[in-house]
């Protein structure tokens, strides 16, 4: 035996959040148009579900079409009904804009007066083009804006934009 009596546990947990799981197992055939489904690891916005009844033995078929909520690529994936499908947790929190930079980060005020550093305009789709150019054409016309950012499985983007009022 050695000196010291470890019996070869080497134990190290690691883990960056509170034990929450990023996605939940739901019933693929209990899944709707408008949900949100994970297909290849991404988190997907389902845009259409089709039910297939198969042979006499076998399972009727789930065909989901979806679109990747951060970068809008058309995903597909088929799965048994009576299995499970991971569903992510997907939340939109709202945050007032301090300041864009020129780096294209942008600052934050939390609800609780705290600042959020660590987000960029939105980029990788027209629509999310669409958006970074709105928020910094509005930000440098002095209105006060209030911004929407979607979190899901470990990432967040702007999603959404309304004015509040005059600075």
């Amino acid at each position: 035996m050695s000196d010291h009596e470890d019996h070869g546990h080497d134990v190290h947990f690691e883990s960056a959040d509170a034990g929450a799981s990023l996605t939940y197992p739901q019933q693929a055939g209990t899944v709707r148009k408008n949900a949100y489904i994970v297909i290849k690891g991404r988190p997907c916005k389902v845009v259409d579900v089709s039910t297939s009844k198969t042979g006499k033995h076998g399972h009727a078929k789930c065909a989901f079409v979806a679109v990747d909520i951060f970068t809008g690529k058309k995903m597909e994936d088929l799965s048994p009904s009576s299995h499970n499908v991971d569903v992510p947790h997907v939340s939109r929190t709202d945050y007032t804009l301090l300041d864009v930079g020129d780096d294209g980060f942008v600052s934050l005020m939390t609800e609780g007066g705290d600042t959020k550093d660590d987000l960029q305009l939105p980029s990788g789709t027209d629509e999310a083009e669409k958006l970074a150019v709105q928020i910094k054409a509005d930000f440098d016309a002095g209105k006060e804006l209030v911004v929407s950012v979607m979190k899901a499985m470990g990432e967040e983007q702007i999603c959404a934009v309304k004015v509040t009022g005059q600075a």
